[in-house]
């Protein structure tokens, strides 16, 4: 057999998610240059009644919660020392800083002056909530950044800072705990000004709590997604040794979060939003069914969690079931008080299903050329293409 062609790695043929991938992409950058040539009213539903969206609802709150996996897994491994966990901490931390990323990008294109954004560095305002939330994404963003770090410096052969960064693991993880504690339950603080505007089903003094508890349990519901999406992509097994003990832990938190809610609307007397099947009372039971009661009653029996499609399921749902918290927030509670009936435009769509669609293509690269699973990199014959 010839040598030089045994070594020869198949060529990269393009398939369907290529060209889905290359026409999201290209409408993404297509409304980016529209937004930044004729403003946000060329692109976007929103109005000065109602100047939060899709690209705060879903691109923000939802990007910045579904991240929390990283830290999460990071405390698990390295403060608590349950090494058993740490083949899934690199692609979690890449999922976590892909996340942060794009919320980033999604904040210049949210913002009315994104030129600005860098001026939460230089001008201070202690007071202000989306001051701290600012610099916790900012920190935290370069915090897993650093932690990424070794991975590549690896993949170039720059052993010295790679096992620098190994010494100092546990120290960025504290760090990393904290900036996420900080800034997950700032983002419900953002509207515990809002008592009077937020419908009662969603407002709570206990907001910032609810967004950090929430957060964790669907972190790891992430995490379980995450895993098996790549494994499908990348013909890798699902690691049912890991992700079973860690839908036990989604279970406890999605236990303790569901109960804090059904005490925060009997607290309000908001009760008859649900039972009189108003819109909010509606969207409320969707959101708490399919991202609590579900996965907490299925992920319960020991024979469904060790079910892989059981396992996948309810991860989905307590995925689903977040995203759809983060936008009733957002959106479906804010609607009433403000008097617009708020639909997001098609352009705002396509932003948010490009920015994640981007994240998937970033992600695929990565495994494909660096280290982010104990085997390696995926050979160059192992194409995303194979798996659809």
């Amino acid at each position: 057999m010839n040598a030089t062609a045994t070594l020869t790695p198949r060529r990269f043929r393009p398939g369907f998610w290529t060209a889905v991938f290359v026409v999201l992409f290209l409408a993404f950058c297509t409304v980016t240059v529209i937004r930044f040539s004729k403003g946000l009213g060329a692109v976007t539903h929103l109005s000065d009644r109602f100047p939060w969206g899709l690209w705060i609802g879903f691109d923000l709150l939802c990007g910045v919660g579904l991240a929390a996996g990283a830290f999460t897994l990071t405390a698990v491994v390295h403060l608590f020392n349950l090494k058993k966990f740490e083949p899934i901490v690199r692609p979690t931390i890449l999922t976590g800083f892909l996340g942060y990323a794009f919320v980033i990008v999604a904040l210049l294109l949210d913002l009315g002056q994104p030129w600005r954004i860098w001026h939460a560095i230089i001008y201070w305002n202690p007071h202000s909530v989306m001051f701290e939330v600012a610099w916790c994404v900012m920190l935290y963003t370069t915090v897993l950044a650093v932690e990424f770090s070794p991975v590549v410096f690896e993949r170039f052969g720059f052993h010295a800072p790679a096992r620098l960064i190994h010494r100092l693991i546990t120290p960025l993880v504290i760090i990393g705990v904290i900036l996420s504690t900080l800034h997950q339950s700032s983002l419900g603080t953002l509207y515990l000004i809002v008592p009077s505007k937020l419908h009662p089903l969603w407002y709570s003094p206990m907001l910032p709590l609810h967004f950090y508890i929430s957060a964790i349990g669907a972190g790891i519901g992430m995490v379980i997604l995450e895993s098996y999406l790549s494994g499908r992509a990348f013909h890798r097994h699902l690691e049912m040794d890991l992700l079973e003990p860690l839908a036990r832990g989604m279970v406890v938190a999605l236990g303790i979060y569901g109960l804090m809610r059904i005490q925060a609307i009997h607290r309000n007397h908001a009760f008859g939003s649900i039972l009189g099947f108003s819109y909010e009372g509606t969207m409320f039971l969707l959101e708490f069914t399919l991202g609590v009661i579900l996965p907490v009653i299925l992920m319960s029996f020991r024979r469904l969690r060790t079910d892989p499609n059981w396992l996948v399921g309810g991860a989905f749902m307590a995925v689903l079931g977040f995203v759809m918290n983060r936008l009733n927030v957002s959106i479906t509670g804010m609607e009433a008080a403000s008097g617009v009936r708020y639909i997001p435009s098609i352009m705002e769509i396509i932003v948010s299903v490009g920015l994640v669609a981007t994240g998937m293509a970033v992600f695929a690269f990565a495994v494909r050329n660096f280290s982010i699973f104990p085997d390696g990199p995926v050979s160059s014959t192992q194409e995303l293409e194979e798996g659809a």
